[in-house]
């Protein structure tokens, strides 16, 4: 009867486990992938190594964008986007 006692704490951690740790990261990648695949030219975003700038251009896998005062553009994969919209001040965690 001990033994259905140890095995029932196991599943029971494996559960809180699963919906503190797992779930929440699993619904974050969705609605990033979402947030990637839904940009279009003139959204301005910021990638994950903290450029700013305006997408100019949207192709399979990777984005065009042009930064700073004269305009440069970089071509970034679409992973590499971090935020979609202006941030201008780094946000608390």
């Amino acid at each position: 009867m001990e033994q259905f006692g140890t095995i029932g704490m196991i599943v029971v951690m494996l559960v809180i486990f699963y919906f503190m740790l797992i779930r929440p990261e699993n619904k974050k990648k969705k609605q990033l992938n979402e947030m990637r695949n839904s940009l279009k030219v003139g959204d301005e975003i910021t990638t994950i190594g903290g450029i700013l700038g305006t997408i100019c251009a949207v192709k399979d896998e990777s984005i065009v964008i042009e930064t700073g005062a004269d305009r440069v553009r970089m071509e970034f994969a679409k992973w590499a986007i971090s935020t979609k919209g202006a941030q201008t001040t780094e946000e608390t965690k």
